[in-house]
């Protein structure tokens, strides 16, 4: 299938969703923290998903992660 829009594209999108529905999967993997919060921007040119953390001493932390496609090459 080519993409015919990047800004944000519908793979980008679909991406950036799973990460969210991966939340409880995500927080079996982060060693003394948990996602207390996640922040989805679906509408951005690249769409991003942060994640806020409260580590075991009871500091908060974020963690952004931006999806980018890269143009196809065909």
């Amino acid at each position: 299938m080519k993409t015919t829009s990047y800004n944000p594209s519908p793979l980008e999108i679909d991406f950036a969703n799973s990460l969210v529905i991966l939340q409880k999967e995500i927080q079996k993997h982060l060693q003394n923290n948990e996602i207390v919060n996640i922040e989805p921007n679906l509408t951005r040119d690249n769409p991003m998903v942060k994640f806020n953390l409260v580590d075991k001493d009871g500091d908060p932390h974020e963690i952004v992660v931006r999806i980018v496609q890269i143009p196809d090459k065909f």
